[in-house]
Order: structure tokens, then sequence, then C-alpha cells
């Protein structure tokens, strides 16, 4: 039994200091926190324009944001806002950033640690020897911590085991349905709204990184046969100047039929009208973005196509699973409740590099063999069910 089973923080601070993403999987960690701590009161620490998905979270009281690199004006008002104010931070990612804003927030913390970096071999003693330095402080400053592990630890598993040292039973964290609460919906523009002719398909192809893309062709494959079958296509797309590229490309290479009765949402949506959107789907396909991992959390069958990145860290929660890892590290096609996760072949696959040339521009060759019809039977699967 846990000795801490009996503390009951008023105050709760919540540090995630990156990507849209990363803001999502944290709140089955608010729902068990919640469930711990009914009476405590949440707050959350995240980047400015990072913190959409959650828009309407019941659990949480307030939004706290800051920028990613803050100046020294922006770093006293913060100082003054957060200096002892919290019971417990709970720090979800492994950042000395993250770290140093849940030091000066509250008296108790857990945080998660950073895995060895990839790379580091057992004989490299050095710079392991370094790496566990990197993590001897963060270790010393809190109740308790939870390792990264890329290959074998989900990433909602990851923030959950937060809480063990607050549990009497930790295994209870798991044994029941676990999801992914999504963002509050809001109202589609009328011009997007009025275009929509269900049943739709919504189709996100840009990743935050090119090297998760998949190629242009394959999409314009893809889109072709969806409207064959008399299903519309919605264009999803983050306002990022790649993106919205992205979309011009692929829309480009089809015909003058199709296209004209594909909609482009590209940078027209915030996250809450982009859940509403979603949340009407008959189906989602997308590749490994904060966006999947959104329209996994709405409950609608969602397809997404996985190159590098292992899906035992950071596949789409299929909501209402129970236990602490959903899918296996490698399989051309698994389907977990709502999510299809599709690999290319490969024994490298998935590596977790950036890439076969490990840069954000290189390609994945992994991506490259994930052919359309691989993406086209899991429609099948998915939709003659």
């Amino acid at each position: 039994m846990s000795t801490l089973s009996s503390f009951k923080p008023k105050k709760v601070l919540f540090i995630a200091t990156r990507q849209i993403g990363d803001v999502l999987v944290t709140t089955p960690l608010i729902t068990q926190a919640r469930q711990l701590w009914p009476e405590a009161e949440f707050h959350f620490l995240g980047y400015r324009g990072k913190m959409d998905m959650l828009k309407g979270n019941p659990d949480v009281t307030q939004l706290i944001e800051t920028s990613d690199r803050p100046r020294l004006g922006e770093c006293l008002s913060l100082f003054k806002r957060l200096f002892q104010r919290y019971d417990l931070a709970i720090i979800t990612q492994p950042s000395d950033r993250a770290y140093f804003y849940g030091l000066l927030a509250a008296f108790r913390r857990v945080g998660v640690l950073g895995g060895h970096p990839q790379g580091i071999s057992a004989q490299d003693q050095a710079k392991r020897i370094k790496h566990e330095k990197q993590n001897a402080w963060k270790k010393a400053i809190c109740l308790g911590t939870v390792v990264v592990d890329y290959f074998a630890q989900h990433v909602v598993t990851e923030k959950l085991r937060l809480l063990e040292v607050f549990s009497k039973n930790p295994q209870d964290l798991f044994s029941k349905a676990i999801s992914v609460v999504p963002p509050i919906g809001q109202p589609l523009a009328p011009a997007i709204a009025n275009a929509l002719r269900p049943p739709y398909v919504v189709l996100h192809p840009g990743p935050l990184t090119a090297y998760k893309r998949w190629p242009l062709g394959y999409w314009q494959t893809l889109i072709t046969w969806l409207e064959q079958q008399g299903w519309q296509v919605v264009l999803s797309a983050s306002p990022a100047k790649q993106d919205l590229q992205l979309n011009q490309d692929i829309l480009s290479l089809l015909d003058d039929a199709v296209r004209s009765r594909v909609i482009d949402t590209a940078g027209k949506l915030s996250i809450p009208q982009a859940r509403s959107l979603i949340q009407g789907a008959l189906l989602y396909i997308g590749v490994d973005t904060s966006i999947t991992h959104l329209a996994a959390a709405c409950n609608i069958p969602t397809i997404a196509l996985f190159g590098p990145t292992p899906p035992t860290n950071f596949g789409p929660w299929p909501n209402g699973f129970i236990g602490q890892q959903p899918y296996q590290l490698q399989a051309r096609s698994q389907t977990v409740g709502n999510v299809t996760i599709l690999q290319g072949p490969g024994e490298c696959v998935p590596c977790r590099k950036a890439g076969c040339d490990d840069h954000p521009n290189s390609k994945s060759i992994c991506l490259d063999l994930l052919e359309p019809q691989q993406v086209i039977d899991a429609i099948q699967s998915i939709t003659l069910k």
C-alpha cells in the first residue's frame, strides 16, 4: 500500500509544455486524478496556443499559458503567479523547463523522466552517465517518477502511472475503462456546414514533420476510391504553411470532377470545430499527428498511418480500453476498439528515428511501402462490419 494514499491536495498543477497532442493524452490522467481527489482544484500549465484540446474539460478550473521562449517580463509574471501556490505539481514531460516550473509551483512533485536517448549503446558509458546525471536532480525533487519507454510503454499508461504513488492499489488505475477526453465542440462555419453531405470521410494528410508524410499520389488514389463509393471527402489541415500547401498539392492531382466535390477545410477550423467535424464523420484517416488522436477520442472509426513511430508508445488510444498496452509493436494492420493502425513492411519498423535519414525532412521508406490498397482493405473491413 502506498504511504501517500491518504494525501489529499487542495490545488494541483498539471504541466505539459509541448504540442497539442501531448496535452490531449494527459486527459485520462486528469480524469483519474479527479477520482482520487474529487474536491481538489486542478490547473493546467502549457504553451500558448497548444491547450485548445482542454477547452470545456470539466475537471480543469484554469488554463495557464506561457510562451515556449518566455522573455524576462513573462518569466517574472509567471513566477509571481506560480510560486508555491500548489500542493502538488504533476510534470508530464521530462524537459528541464517543465521540472523548473514544477519546482517553482508546488511543495510536492511527481514527474516523467526521459529514457535513454536513442543511439546510446550499453558500451557508451560516458553518454549514459551524463544522461543519468540529467535525471538525478529530477528524481531528487519528486515523490515518484516514471521513466519513458518509447517502445514498450504507451504514453497514456506513462501519464497514469504518475498516480501510482498515491494509489492504495496501483493496478486499479488500469482496471476500468480508460478514455481520452476531447474538447467540447463548436459550431462549424456556415460555408462548411452547408457544404457537408453525409456520409463523409475526414482525411488529415499533414503531420508536424515531413518524415511522417504519406506519398501525395497515395492520397490521390485513396480520395478517388472514396468518391467512387459515394462518400464525400473532407480534407483537414492545420494553418501551418506547409500543411496548407500539402493539401493544395493533393487537390492538384485529382480529376476536375473529383476535386470539385472535395471540401478543403485546411486552416479554417479551430480545434473545437475540428472535433465537431470529426464527430459527424463516417470515418477518419490520418497520419501520426495530434488530430488523429482527437479522432480516436471522438469514438469514431479511426485509421492511423504509422511509420517510424512505435504505436506501442504513441498510437491513438482506443477509448474504453482496459489495461496498460493496447498495441503490438509491429503489425501491418491491427485494430483495437475504434482504432486501426497500419504500418508499412520492414524489420526496422518502427525505428523511432526521424525517417530513414534521421532528420525532420527525411523520407520514411516504410510509409512509401504502405500502399493505398492496404488502407482500402482496412476501410472495407471497418465499413462492412
